[in-house]
């Protein structure tokens, strides 16, 4: 692989931001992440910063102003990235949140695990397995 993978998340949470970080990196060190505090800012970083190409974007459901739903109809939008794989990362366990996000074009959805270890595996499984676009 010639270049690092980046994983952009979109979420709030500045906890949930780093033990998404820690377990990223315990996933591979080499792997990079890049965070957006909110769906507006996502999307502006999107839109605006054409060189910017997350190979994984991971976003949270529950966000101030811009809903998980909006901002995911909103990127989905954006022709650039409509090969990129938008994972839901949510503490929603709900089939209607799963089912909803999935028919708007989340290609899955992750629900935050509550120890470290099992965000890491999750992580793996979904980074590891899958061919890049």
């Amino acid at each position: 692989m010639d270049r690092a993978v980046t994983c952009f998340l979109i979420d709030d949470d500045e906890d949930d931001q780093e033990l998404f970080m820690m377990a990223l990196k315990k996933v591979d060190p080499g792997l990079t992440c890049v965070v957006a505090d909110d769906c507006g800012e996502a999307i502006r970083k999107i839109r605006e910063e054409e060189d910017f190409l997350p190979d994984y974007i991971f976003l949270d459901l529950n966000m101030p102003r811009i809903h998980g739903k909006q901002c995911l109809v909103e990127l989905r939008k954006i022709a650039r990235i409509e090969q990129i794989p938008i994972i839901m990362y949510s503490t929603s366990s709900e089939p209607k949140d799963i089912l909803e996000t999935k028919a708007l074009g989340a290609t899955d959805f992750l629900t935050k695990p509550p120890l470290i270890s099992m965000l890491t595996a999750e992580l793996s499984k979904l980074l590891m397995n899958r061919p890049m676009v």
